[in-house]
């Protein structure tokens, strides 16, 4: 746990296919974000987790966009910022299939001009699977091993922390025998694992999820640890993890639309406010930026 009892709130505000539905409004443009982004820090975020989309608002990966969504974000408030190497599938206008991003345009994320602050990538592939989020269908997602590492090597080389989503806990198996190989030190204090319920095959239930917090600490035991889950479950898992004293959780439009009462959010700072809210049930307050960054040692 942080210091002082505090917890980090991470906002994912887009993602890259949920779209506006049921009174919710999702940031897609640079200026969208920017202003989502402020608002969110205002209520008690300290990280955003950002998805880039095009003009028509569609999934992309252009370094560009990016770069726009981080100045915007920054010329509103000094919220930390982080990008997943996760840029999602885009769909063929004509056919409707999926187009996956190469390898080479999501480790094209670690060089952006300006910076990002964080970083993220799922720790493993999955069959994803999230209707709240925008993927109806179950979809396979390849995480390579040579991408995994080749970001974990990039991350820690700029001195940076990296979140490894983890949506089974059979990949933090991956990361140990990574580390054994030498490629981190499995002790480092800003390790980051964020665990997840309601993505493809993983169950939003609480054992589940406490098998992945336990396996997570038993073998990265100074870890930075984390909860989220999609869709209505999404709060359920949240409450589950303050209720433990994470460090961290995640909410926001990315996952699902839904506060605790199963009303839909207005926009993402209404779902930050509602995090801080159960957090001081458990006598918690939002950590600051700046306890965050100390934190991540960044």
């Amino acid at each position: 746990m942080l210091a002082g009892n505090k917890v980090i709130i991470t906002v994912a505000v887009n993602g890259g296919m949920q779209q506006d539905r049921d009174g919710a409004i999702v940031p897609k443009q640079p200026v969208e974000i920017g202003e989502a982004a402020a608002r969110c820090y205002e209520a008690g975020a300290s990280v955003i987790h950002v998805h880039a989309r095009d003009k028509h608002g569609r999934n992309s990966g252009d370094r560009e966009i990016y770069a726009q969504i981080i100045r915007e974000i920054r010329a509103r408030s000094p919220i930390l910022i982080q990008t997943t190497n996760g840029i999602g599938v885009r769909r063929d206008p004509q056919t409707g299939q999926f187009i996956w991003p190469t390898d080479a345009e999501r480790l094209g994320l670690l060089s952006l001009d300006p910076q990002q602050d964080l970083f993220g990538i799922a720790a493993g592939s999955a069959d994803f699977y999230n209707p709240e989020g925008g993927y109806p269908e179950e979809t396979p997602y390849v995480n390579s091993p040579a991408l995994l590492k080749q970001t974990i090597q990039a991350v820690y080389e700029k001195g940076s922390a990296l979140e490894y989503e983890v949506v089974e806990a059979s990949s933090l198996h991956r990361l140990v025998r990574y580390a054994e190989e030498g490629l981190f030190d499995r002790d480092r204090d800003n390790m980051w694992l964020l665990h997840g319920g309601g993505f493809g095959a993983t169950p939003p239930v609480a054992r589940n999820v406490l098998f992945a917090i336990d396996e997570g600490l038993r073998l990265f035991p100074k870890a930075i640890w984390g909860v989220t889950a999609t869709g209505r479950d999404m709060f359920r898992i949240v409450t589950l993890g303050l209720s433990l004293g994470c460090d961290l959780v995640r909410v926001g439009f990315e996952d699902g639309i839904h506060l605790p009462d199963g009303s839909v959010a207005r926009n993402n700072s209404d779902m930050v406010r509602a995090a801080a809210a159960i957090a001081a049930i458990y006598g918690m307050k939002p950590a600051t930026v700046e306890e965050a960054r100390r934190r991540f040692r960044i």
